[in-house]
């Protein structure tokens, strides 16, 4: 964490000033607002956090709720969520109070005595962290979203909920400054049952399965129910079966199955309990069935072991649904690209799954994330507002992506354990599948903000389209072990990562030509597009990385200036641009970098944009063109 370049900071760093939109932020919601967020869900509040560290833009986000949320349903965390929450800084806060999956069993009819269950595999979660270097977590939804709240809170904008409103409708004015115009009514407090309008720039609806934002700009939740039902309860109880605090897929011989989640705070845990298929004729009476009912079924598939619950914090029945949104903004197919998106919706309200593989909170994020920065760039002036159309066209492949995932995991749970022809079947496509539940098999297609894949071969580790995947650096300044990607935090920047040619810093070479241009040709996108009275890096956050061990390279006047920027009122020097190799895991190797050197442009929500070669300096110049071919102010 990097502070005190605008003065001395005595007290928590992670309170920034506030600025902009955030000085003197009025309590009541106004009438007019550049960006209105219906919803305080993960895509909700992750959007707001994301916005907030834009203080030039009035972001306001508005739930039903009286207060926060106390019991979320949600609470699986993905290792991609637990890298993004590292770039919002709490990574390390939430892992400490979570309970972290490292292994999952998998219990089965005992061949000899098939009224009981056995143990017949247990799976490593992700061994040796080939997947990630983030740990798999449980913990309650409603602290993710207290700490994006408290992130919002703390950023430049000061952007809390406005709590109590409820979303009635929308009305879209095209050429207005203010085009959409929100129906809103007080749910409670002391104006409850009055109605007001607020006017947006852009709206974001994250209200939930049943979004009256989906509603109101007439797209449809396409899909269906797999007439499957399961009952779920968090429970404190006590137990005889031994794995109680081991993910597990229980599947008995003749009594359903069972999926068991370990909560945080070492006692709580939740079961998802099968209660069957559900008949056409039922008319929602499965709905209906009792905590009894449920606790018994589970002790059912148990056999031989025993559950007594003692205290239940929540429960609820549901049936399997797979629904998908047919777009996620207001502009019908047949017009895209021939006008701005205006409302755009995240997260339940695009689409609609099973909660046993544990991705509908992870992936809402990532929708929140996604046009959260678009809408701050489009708005600052940074970028055109066809960028809003890149979200609808990359969110709806991830969620299509995630329906068939789901629909396949929750039909193998759901299956008898006496139609399995391997009994391991099961075990073996949760290991054989860990990396897209994990949240990296999204992979972003080619457009104005994802290049093609002409010089792929130069850094075979960061896919274009997906996630950077992070590596081991040391800092050159300090001598320090690091992380290379977790020093990128939700600002809003660009990541441009040099990868040295094999020279060093004083003797000239492809890496020296190619700062010297980024710093000062007219093309340079840091020239063209870096907003005038700002810092050098205040749009792009450029990082050299060479291929000599720390020891060799010294932080001094051969560091070409592009990499140690004057920075703040003071025009101090920032150190942590500049990085060497780590000796005992080299990411020239580790990530498949050619020892020509590369760039690597990673775009602000962590996904790889682009690899050039070095010399490639008019590729650079056009790609950035067009992901940036409007003036920033």
């Amino acid at each position: 964490m990097q502070f005190h370049h605008h003065g001395y900071v005595s007290g928590d760093p992670r309170i920034e000033s506030a600025a902009g939109s955030g000085i003197d932020r009025p309590e009541v919601l106004p009438e007019c607002v550049d960006v209105l967020i219906v919803g305080g869900g993960p895509a909700g509040m992750i959007a707001a956090a994301q916005l907030a560290k834009f203080s030039n833009i009035t972001t306001r986000i508005v739930d039903r709720r009286p207060g926060r949320l106390e019991i979320g349903q949600a609470d699986g965390i993905q290792a991609r969520s637990v890298e993004t929450f590292k770039a919002f800084g709490f990574a390390d806060r939430i892992t400490a109070e979570a309970y972290r999956i490292s292994e999952m069993a998998f219990w089965a009819p005992d061949t000899k005595n098939p009224e009981n269950i056995t143990r017949s595999k247990v799976a490593l979660d992700d061994p040796n962290g080939a997947i990630s270097e983030f740990p798999h977590l449980i913990v309650n939804q409603a602290r993710v979203l207290d700490y994006f709240a408290e992130f919002a809170k703390n950023a430049p904008a000061r952007i809390q909920p406005d709590y109590g409103l409820e979303f009635l409708g929308l009305e879209i004015h095209d050429g207005e400054e203010y085009p959409v115009a929100v129906s809103l009514r007080h749910a409670s407090g002391d104006q409850e049952g009055q109605q007001r309008t607020v006017r947006a720039k852009y709206v974001l609806g994250c209200d939930g399965a049943h979004s009256g934002v989906r509603e109101a700009i007439g797209r449809k939740h396409v899909g269906k129910a797999a007439k499957h039902a399961w009952g779920v309860m968090d429970v404190l109880a006590t137990t005889d079966f031994p794995d109680i605090r081991t993910k597990c897929a229980i599947q008995s011989a003749s009594g359903g199955s069972i999926l068991l989640i370990p909560r945080e705070g070492g006692h709580l845990f939740r079961m998802y309990v099968d209660l069957g298929e559900v008949p056409d004729d039922d008319n929602r009476q499965i709905r209906q069935t009792t905590l009894e009912t449920t606790v018994a079924k589970a002790n059912q598939i148990l056999h031989p072991y025993t559950l007594e619950v003692k205290d239940c914090a929540w429960y609820t029945v549901y049936e399997v649904g797979h629904r998908i949104t047919d777009k996620f903004d207001n502009v019908p197919p047949e017009e895209a690209g021939t006008r701005t998106p205006r409302v755009f919706i995240a997260g339940d309200a695009c689409h609609t799954h099973s909660a046993k593989a544990g991705q509908g909170m992870n992936v809402s994020m990532q929708d929140g994330w996604n046009i959260a920065w678009k809408l701050g760039h489009v708005l600052s002036g940074v970028a055109p507002e066809s960028l809003l159309e890149t979200y609808s066209l990359e969110r709806h492949e991830v969620a299509q992506n995630l329906i068939n995932f789901d629909r396949e995991w929750s039909s193998l749970m759901a299956k008898p354990a006496e139609e399995f022809e391997n009994p391991e079947e099961l075990a073996d496509f949760y290991v054989k599948t860990a990396e897209f539940p994990a949240g990296f098999m999204t992979e972003y297609p080619k457009s104005m903000i994802t290049g093609g894949t002409e010089h792929q071969a130069l850094a075979t580790g960061f896919p274009i389209g997906k996630r950077f995947k992070s590596a081991p650096v040391m800092r050159v300044c300090d001598g320090n072990p690091v992380h290379l990607g977790h020093h990128a935090t939700a600002d809003g920047r660009w990541r441009i990562y040099a990868f040295a040619d094999n020279a060093l810093p004083d003797e000239s070479s492809h890496l020296a030509s190619w700062a010297e241009w980024m710093l000062k040709s007219p093309d340079s996108p840091v020239v063209k597009y870096t907003p005038e009275g700002t810092d050098l890096d205040s749009l792009f956050d450029i990082k050299v990385i060479y291929q000599q061990p720390h020891g060799e390279i010294d932080f001094g006047p051969d560091i070409p200036s592009i990499f140690k920027p004057k920075v703040g009122p003071f025009q101090l020097t920032d150190y942590e641009k500049v990085y060497a190799i780590n000796a005992e895991a080299d990411i020239f190797e580790a990530r498949g970098i050619d020892r020509n050197g590369a760039v690597v442009v990673v775009r602000p929500d962590q996904y790889v944009s682009h690899v050039l070669p070095l010399e490639a300096v008019e590729e650079l110049a056009l790609f950035f063109d067009d992901a940036l071919n409007s003036r920033a102010r």
